[in-house]
């Protein structure tokens, strides 16, 4: 299949990079024109306008939109609908409000354009890992996306297949290989939301822990009860076989093998969106969420007030995103 990617950051390049592996074709547009010449030489087709890109692909069209949550999407969408024709697909596959999704499939439809919404999940390690991916959009779109989503998804991997899960009907089978039709727009970014929610407090879990085991050396504590531990063995060993090993353990291990006092991060931690969303949904349902509300507000906190497990919050999010720490 071809399909046009617009916006080619650290998950879009990746993107097209996975799908040109699996045989399928990419049309990119960025506004970097060096990364667009980059993907050229790879094998992409460049494309020097959004109308351009148009003329390039086949019909129905395909467009999958990775940019910032907000108005560089809404932006972009905006103006793809103008050179859209009936029946072809929009995607965005960004961190975009699940509310806005259900707002755009409907204008869209006006138009005779269909909209799928993917949640995406895999940072800059997706191209060789795979992306989970999340998906909302009507079933016809969907299905026919879903060649292009299985040359994404990670596959069934190495990872045990569940034994409650084998021959139930109602199971989507794709779920195994890590990519779910979740429902109609917008569900695939409410579901990736609630992910992003969940990593705040899994993150902050690792390190408030990491925090207290650091603060166990304190000259505020008896001689007797100080013990100074090795951060770095007690990321490795927790990695190997006890219940709490994660991949954002892996992260948390890799960057405190590094350097164990993570000097290069300051400690002040971004939050992105899905947080913030995951809370307000938690309150529209009435639904409490003490451990998820508490994390986003600790990320609030790192801005004024820094503490070792902040600075173990800006590895992970490094490790697993490249994300930087919001300059001040």
């Amino acid at each position: 299949m071809k399909i046009g990617m617009i916006g080619l950051g650290r998950m879009g390049a990746g993107i097209v990079r996975r799908l040109m592996r699996a045989g399928h074709e990419a049309v990119v547009f960025d506004r970097d024109a060096e990364t667009v010449a980059k993907l050229v030489g790879e094998g992409a087709q460049g494309a020097e306008s959004l109308k351009d890109m148009a003329a390039k692909l086949d019909t129905p069209a395909i467009w999958w939109v990775m940019l910032p949550a907000g108005d560089p999407t809404e932006e972009t969408i905006t103006t793809i609908t103008e050179h859209a024709r009936e029946g072809d697909i929009i995607i965005d596959g960004g961190n975009t409000f699940y509310k806005d999704d259900i707002r755009r499939a409907k204008a869209l439809r006006d138009h005779g354009v269909r909209y799928v919404d993917v949640g995406t999940s895999g940072g800059v390690w997706g191209l060789e890992r795979g992306y989970c991916m999340m998906i909302g959009g009507d079933k016809d779109a969907v299905d026919l996306l879903d060649p292009i989503f299985d040359a994404l998804a990670p596959g069934l991997g190495s990872i045990p297949r569940t034994p409650e899960r084998q021959d139930k009907p109602e199971d989507d089978p794709r779920a195994e290989k890590g990519y779910i039709h979740a429902g109609p727009a917008g569900a695939g970014h409410f579901v990736k939301m609630i992910h992003n929610g969940i990593e705040y407090g899994l993150m902050q879990a690792y390190a408030e822990g990491f925090d207290i085991l650091k603060g166990k050396s304190s000259d505020k504590l008896p001689e007797d009860q100080r013990f100074d531990l090795n951060l770095t063995d007690i990321a490795e060993v927790w990695r190997r076989g006890s219940v709490i090993s994660s991949w954002l353990l892996d992260l948390t291990a890799s960057a405190l093998a590094k350097d164990q006092m993570l000097e290069r991060f300051t400690g002040k931690v971004a939050d992105s969106g899905e947080g913030h969303w995951t809370v307000e949904a938690a309150m529209e349902e009435a639904v409490p969420a003490h451990v998820l509300t508490t994390a986003l507000f600790a990320r609030y906190r790192s801005r004024v007030d820094h503490v070792f497990g902040d600075k173990v919050l800006s590895a992970m999010r490094f490790g697993f995103g490249g994300h930087v720490e919001m300059p001040q």
